[in-house]
């Protein structure tokens, strides 16, 4: 299997929509329920040309045999006070799961943030994904807090940890 990280261009909206929505299907770790996802092509090309135009913000995808398998965003703040720190959203369907390529797609975004000037990068994680939270710290990542009751997934409450690494 041949992975290629790069970064996504407007041209990739119709794979990114499509991952985004087979996310949603296979995962309960992301965000949106299956039903959810109310954006179409021309918004997600529009979001990829957002990503692209901003200095503090990129989105890798992986892409296997053609198709994006996993993707990686990193959107920066957008005002001197904050634009040093970025918030991560990872997504990779289940049947790449365990190659490497959340290993890859953090990589390649820790180099991009320390060329970005970006020193703090965050994000959020249920505190039952245990693969992700591994993931996370293997790169650094540390718990800084428990946001709890953060989500209502089936019918339950759900906590979050709020996890961060400082790169500089």
């Amino acid at each position: 299997m041949i992975v290629t990280l790069r970064k996504l261009v407007p041209e990739d909206a119709a794979g990114l929509l499509s991952l985004q929505h087979a996310l949603d299907e296979e995962s309960s770790f992301m965000l949106l329920e299956p039903d959810e996802r109310q954006t179409g092509l021309q918004q997600v090309k529009e979001m990829i040309e957002n990503f692209t135009a901003s200095e503090t913000s990129i989105l890798i995808g992986a892409e296997v045999n053609g198709g994006l398998a996993g993707y990686l965003s990193v959107r920066g703040g957008s005002v001197r006070r904050n634009k040093h720190s970025a918030y991560i959203v990872i997504g990779i369907l289940k049947e790449y799961q365990g190659m490497g390529i959340g290993s890859g797609l953090f990589l390649e975004m820790e180099a991009w943030a320390r060329t970005a000037a970006i020193v703090r990068l965050e994000l959020t994680v249920m505190t039952h994904n245990e693969r992700g939270i591994a993931l996370y710290k293997k790169y650094g990542f540390e718990i800084e807090g428990i946001k709890k009751k953060s989500l209502f997934i089936g019918g339950e409450w759900v906590d979050e940890y709020y996890m961060s690494k400082i790169i500089a």
